[in-house]
């Protein structure tokens, strides 16, 4: 089955219980959107969002909000200002670790772009310790059973399209704290097979450690197509999977979220109408998830599915 006829069988099958979009307030004139996963830290409820005019590219800052009301937030005054794109959020040894897309431009034209880490106690003012590689998005951390970090990878590059097929892949390592996250350790993590087709990618987005030992992953998987009118449109799905850590081997890999299943709404470029860039999902007292994304670029929305991980283990600490 390829990935359009996945899609298809998911939408004529689709549970989804609720489908709303975001409000932000504090940032007028500017869209937030692509944000972390919510939550709490020192019992107040909080979402890293990205925020960027409508009618600019590459030119984002990830701000901090707080929930003033069911899917409502507000800035956190005099907040720290983070010069990144598609923030997300982890608690690791007990420190908060922000991540997020530092874009570098030259002439007005992409020059490269790293991951940025950040950590600390205070979430309001978090401190920068380690860059990750070059042409490298979506790097995530997970604490793991025995303490150590598990870090997930995306490389996407000419190489990784002619050996694999698929323009990126994700890798998977295992490091001993945070001060061992560097560059060289995410770019040579070991690639985790079987994930994306030929002509897609994907990532990570968020990572969770289930009470059986296994990660849980949140993530995106995307491709191109031409739509109705014959024009290029990208394809971002949620989607998640379940890895074993000691083995690689991945279980339950399936398409748990589209464009479709979240309200209508504008988008920042064309070609950008049928794209939902997962955040993560966050458990519900009746045991269902909330599954929030970014929507066409410029808006965040959230929709209540079933528990994806079913059969895997519970999220560790819920």
């Amino acid at each position: 089955m390829n990935i359009q006829e996945e899609r298809r069988d998911f939408l004529e099958n689709k549970n989804i219980a609720e489908s709303v979009l975001l409000s932000f307030h504090g940032v007028e004139g500017y869209d937030v959107y692509n944000c972390s996963v919510p939550f709490i830290w020192k019992g107040k409820r909080y979402i890293f969002g990205r925020v960027e005019r409508r009618t600019e590219w590459m030119r984002s800052w990830v701000r901090l909000f707080y929930e003033t009301g069911t899917d409502d937030w507000t800035l956190v005054p005099d907040s720290m200002i983070y010069q990144l794109e598609d923030p997300y959020i982890s608690v690791i040894k007990d420190q908060l670790v922000l991540g997020g897309t530092h874009v570098r431009v030259r002439e007005n034209k992409l020059d490269t772009y790293y991951g940025y880490f950040y950590r600390g106690s205070e979430v309001d003012d978090l401190y920068y310790f380690t860059t990750g590689p070059d042409y490298m998005k979506d790097i995530r951390l997970v604490e793991l059973a025995d303490g150590q970090i598990g870090v997930f990878s995306r490389p996407r590059n000419e190489e990784i399209l002619k050996k694999h097929g698929s323009e990126s892949m994700i890798g998977f390592s295992v490091i001993r704290s945070l001060d061992d996250l560097t560059a060289e350790v995410i770019e040579n993590a070991p690639l985790i097979d079987s994930l994306f087709e030929d002509g897609e990618w994907g990532g990570c987005n968020q990572a969770y450690l289930l009470d059986s030992g296994k990660i849980g992953v949140i993530g995106h998987r995307s491709y191109l197509y031409k739509d109705s009118d014959g024009e290029d449109q990208s394809s971002y799905m949620n989607m998640s999977f379940v890895l074993d850590p000691d083995t690689m081997r991945v279980g339950d890999y399936k398409i748990i979220g589209t464009r479709d299943c979240y309200p209508k709404g504008p988008a920042k470029k064309p070609n950008l109408s049928d794209c939902a860039f997962t955040s993560g999902i966050v458990m519900r007292d009746d045991g269902k998830a909330d599954l929030y994304s970014g929507l066409g670029d410029c808006m965040e929305g959230r929709i209540v599915i079933q528990y994806p991980f079913e059969g895997y283990g519970q999220i560790a600490g819920c």
